[in-house]
């Protein structure tokens, strides 16, 4: 028995399994499988080439896909209620796999179960379930050979798992392509910035052609660079090479001219997805391309047949399964432009006479659909209640309408503008039927990368190997991008990791074929050229090609590169010394510098003298631009970013992140030089965003069996952290308006208190808040989970610290009004008692005040945002977070609710004589409020919602009235 029939005759058996979407014996089937061969298929020898292969092997691979596939299936006959991804669900698939005990184990040990987070809102009212694991596992040939490139490219068996069920989630929330009546779904896939969403809506169209849809329009950004990088994209990795030549004979060197990828690399190399037969002969649909890698779409004229879909039986109706089947698919990538938009919208309504266009099962994907696709225009300038969209926002209604089964599907990382979309309006893209929110994949780096989120370290105990901060952020001074001396240190890092990259490469690591810097200061094309020149007479004074530059370069390198490397690399991603570096130096020199070390990538014709092409150029450059490198588009490569630029939408601020994404062999490389205020932006919407994402995965639970919400009353969950950051333009957030928000084993910290001027509101609070105050006198040792600190301490009633918080005043009274309702109806058995913490610094501590004769407490220092509500960032300490009283091990022998109060001076917090007396209009007596899962409301309900229009009281979001926007 060969080596290759013992490993094909079980890839055998995992294909006859997949097929039946269940786990069968799988020995005895091998067995069978490989009878020709004599296979000897048993637990012993399954095990004993297990123990031998590597990762990359074959079979290893696809078992533990199969593995990982079946502990993911929601609900089948064959599951017996165990829920999914559980050892119980693992432990039932071995059973039905037949393997002993010890090849259990084994498998249980070397292939975990892996539990993915994915989270789906939906609305079932008009869902009808279609998407049988029959139908997918016969219609499953596009599908089948995306993922088989996937596996191939290295994707590990948990991702490709990951998408596989993530794509079905989509899939089965659209109409099925054969229903008999027209049907638009309308969903929302939430990935992150730069984490793979083109590969789950490839995976998504992959499925759908198989299912049935037969017109695939997908919209991307509004340039022509993402608009060609997302169709090269589809074009190699599943329409495929066959498809592509439509018939053309490969051999053909005329014929081939007509091919768009004839002088593409990997085109010549073998690259391109080849199904290795015509879709058709295996009475599989073809694809038919209506756009190029070169060409955006364009009106077809007499090639208008393109657009035409012939039926096999002419009586009956082309989404009828005896048409629908046999039927090729049109594909077409357009950007998000009216002109373009108009011309395939044009050609639609011109096929009307020879296809009914209300037949056509049809795909929308709409990709970056926060860009462009939402309607921005005003409701106070509409006349009549008339709604007026804008162009693109028009378009694509325009297509719905004349689509009458076209299903949309929106992708977004920043989804915050798509779902305060007004949801009663029916011709537009308000995702009604389904919001996925994805797991980011294995080996994302994200915005949490870059941050120290949950870290409740000093500033002296953070580390390059316990701090992100320390690692990859380099703080420039000047915002104005004056900083010569901070930009230099970023070019001089960009040569350093270039070098260690190559090293890396000739040491056994991939090949590193793009290395870029960005640097993105402004949106404005004018200051591009400036900024490239500026940086051209860097590179020229910087001495890299004599020994001028070696003692800068061995500083940077010693003082940052080497020891953040040794603290975060991976252990296969080698680190050299200096002496060792410095022939790859002067490689990555030669690589950079080759014919101009920086490339201006804007829409300035005049300025960009070269386009960027990642897909047929090894890329070694130092990018300059804007708008075009800050949505959307890959920039590959990408180890340095300087960064500079200053917007109030977090949604356009997180998409110009290009440093998110995958850094494989060189993650600890990584440096984002930017300023302390952006660097707080970025970190502000992190947790925003976690914050969103976290409160989607609560309210996606079912209660009592019944959905906590729909898509409809998503838009309260959006927070925002920073008053100068909104979540997204404020001419998309006029819809929703939050009654009650419960937080129950979590915790409540309002920052808009009154301003600084206000001294009555702030006298008023600070009275407000002296019952508290009076209930916590002893001052005792407190404790956290790590950490120890002294506080003034006590208890109060429930009812106590309910008066107090009720007399307070706010700037922004909507701020805490949500959080007050909730806890006013709060009773004893839910929360008995308050602790109330009154951290301080130590007793030598200097900040220390008397307020109205109580104290002295120690004073701490918050900034106020001057530039938008002038509300405080943050106001809690980690450290103070969930303490205790270091005497009393067992606090949580009764649900006890917590509140920490931290003095707020008014004034320069060093400016207060120790143990003065402070004025009651000169402090904020700010809080955090920590509440047990006792204070869980009885219905489950995390959140109430109220309308602005009271007569529709079960709508979260409604469409305001004139007089209402007047």
């Amino acid at each position: 028995m060969s080596s290759s029939a013992f490993t094909d005759a079980y890839l055998a058996a995992l294909s006859a399994m997949e097929g039946k979407r269940r786990p069968v014996p799988l020995h005895d089937t091998a067995r069978f499988m490989g009878a020709d061969e004599g296979v000897m298929a048993t637990d012993d020898t399954l095990r004993a080439h297990l123990e031998t292969v590597d990762r990359e092997d074959p079979l290893r691979k696809r078992l533990h896909q199969a593995l990982l596939t079946w502990d993911a299936v929601d609900k089948a006959a064959w599951t017996e209620d165990t829920e999914r991804q559980s050892e119980e669900r693992r432990a039932l698939v071995l059973q039905l796999l037949k393997v002993d005990k010890e090849m259990a184990a084994f498998l249980s040990d070397k292939f975990r179960v892996v539990a993915r987070d994915e989270v789906l809102i939906a609305d079932d009212d008009d869902w009808q379930p279609w998407y049988t694991p029959e139908i997918r596992a016969s219609r499953d040939f596009y599908w089948s050979s995306y993922k088989t490139l996937l596996t191939g490219k290295g994707w590990d068996a948990d991702a490709v798992t990951a998408l596989d069920r993530t794509t079905d989630q989509v899939i089965e929330r659209l109409s099925d392509p054969s229903r008999p009546e027209a049907f638009q779904a309308k969903g929302l896939v939430v990935g992150h910035v730069q984490s793979g969403k083109t590969a789950n809506f490839t995976g998504v169209v992959a499925k759908a052609i198989d299912a049935g849809y037969r017109l695939i329009i997908v919209l991307t950004g509004t340039t022509d660079m993402l608009r060609s990088q997302t169709q090269r994209r589809l074009d190699m990795e599943l329409i495929g090479v066959e498809n592509i030549l439509g018939g053309i004979d490969p051999d053909d060197a005329d014929l081939l001219d007509e091919v768009d990828y004839q002088d593409d690399p990997d085109w010549i190399e073998g690259k391109f997805l080849s199904h290795g037969v015509q879709p058709n002969d295996m009475d599989r649909p073809a694809i038919h391309r209506l756009t190029t890698y070169a060409g955006d779409y364009k009106s077809l004229k007499q090639g208008i047949e393109a657009l035409n879909f012939p039926k096999a039986d002419r009586r009956k109706r082309f989404f009828e399964l005896e048409n629908l089947l046999p039927a090729d698919t049109k594909v077409a990538i357009v950007k998000k432009n009216g002109t373009v938009l108009r011309k395939l919208a044009s050609d639609l309504h011109r096929i009307k006479k020879k296809t009914n266009l209300g037949e056509i099962p049809t795909l929308i994907v709409d990709d970056e659909s926060d860009q462009a696709s939402v309607n921005t225009s005003n409701p106070k300038n509409w006349t009549n209640g008339e709604v007026e969209r804008t162009a693109i926002n028009g378009l694509i209604s325009d297509l719905l309408d004349a689509l009458p089964r076209a299903q949309y599907v929106g992708y977004s990382a920043t989804p915050f503008a798509n779902v305060f979309i007004d949801p009663s309006d029916t011709e537009d893209i308000f995702p009604k039927d389904f919001i996925l929110s994805l797991d980011p994949p294995p080996g994302y780096t994200g915005a949490a990368a870059f941050h120290d989120l949950e870290s409740d370290l000093d500033e002296a105990d953070r580390t390059y190997a316990n701090s992100n901060r320390n690692s990859f952020i380099r703080f420039v001074r000047e915002p104005s991008g004056e900083d010569d001396e901070t930009l230099r240190k970023a070019i001089d890092t960009f040569v350093l990791t270039g070098a260690i990259k190559l090293y890396r490469q000739e040491h056994g690591a991939r090949t590193f074929r793009h290395h870029t810097m960005l640097v993105h200061e402004t949106m404005r094309t004018a200051d591009h050229s400036m900024q490239a020149g500026r940086i051209r007479a860097m590179w020229k004074s910087a001495g890299y090609y004599s020994t001028g530059s070696e003692q800068r370069l061995h500083r940077v390198f010693e003082g940052d590169v080497k020891p953040v490397s040794l603290a975060r690399s991976e252990s296969s991603a080698a680190v050299p010394e200096f002496d060792e570096l410095r022939p790859y130096i002067a490689k990555a020199v030669s690589r950079v510098g080759r014919f101009d070390p920086v490339l201006v990538v804007n829409s300035d014709k005049d300025a960009v003298t070269e386009q960027l092409d990642f897909d047929r150029d090894d890329v070694w450059r130092i990018l300059v631009g804007g708008n075009k490198l800050a949505r959307g588009f890959t920039v590959e490569g990408l180890t340095v970013a300087y960064f500079l630029r200053k917007t109030k939408m977090a949604d356009a601020m997180m998409q110009m992140g290009r440093w998110f994404g995958f850094r494989r062999s060189y993650a600890d490389l990584m440096r984002l030089f930017l300023t302390e205020e952006l660097y707080e932006a970025f970190e502000a919407i992190a947790l925003d965003e976690q914050y969103f994402r976290k409160e989607l995965k609560r309210y996606a639970r079912p209660v009592h069996g019944q959905k906590q919400i729909t898509p409809k009353q998503v838009p309260p969950l959006v927070a925002q952290r920073l008053p100068w950051l909104k979540p997204t333009s404020a001419n998309k957030m006029y819809n929703a308006r939050l009654v009650e928000r419960r937080s129950p084993g979590g915790a409540v910290e309002p920052g808009a208190y009154p301003a600084k001027k206000d001294l009555r509101a702030l006298r008023v609070n600070t009275e407000a808040m002296l019952p508290i105050l009076d209930c916590a006198t002893e001052l005792v040792p407190m404790r956290t989970e790590k950490q120890s600190f002294i506080a003034y301490f006590g208890a109060a009633s429930h009812s106590l610290v309910i008066g107090s918080l009720a007399q307070l005043k706010w700037k922004v009274p909507e701020s805490f009004l949500p959080d007050l309702r909730w806890l006013e109806g709060l009773n004893r058995d839910q929360v008995p008692l308050w602790h109330i913490v009154l951290p301080q610094r130590g007793r030598d501590a200097s900040s220390v005040a008397t307020i109205l004769g109580r104290g002295p407490f120690s004073l701490f220092g918050r900034t106020r945002r001057p530039d938008r509500d002038d509300h405080y960032g943050f106001i809690s300490d980690p450290k103070h977070r969930e303490c205790r009283p270091a005497a009393n091990a067992d606090e949580t022998a009764t649900p006890t609710a917590r509140m920490l109060i931290y003095p707020i001076p008014q004034c320069d917090i060093n400016s207060v004589p120790k143990g003065a007396a402070i004025d009651p209009e000169q402090v904020v007596l700010a809080f955090r409020l920590e509440l047990p899962m006792t204070a869980a409301p009885t219905d489950g309900r995390l959140i109430t919602f109220t309308t602005i229009n009271r007569q529709q009281q079960k709508r979260a979001i409604i469409e305001r009235t004139q007089a209402e926007v007047d």
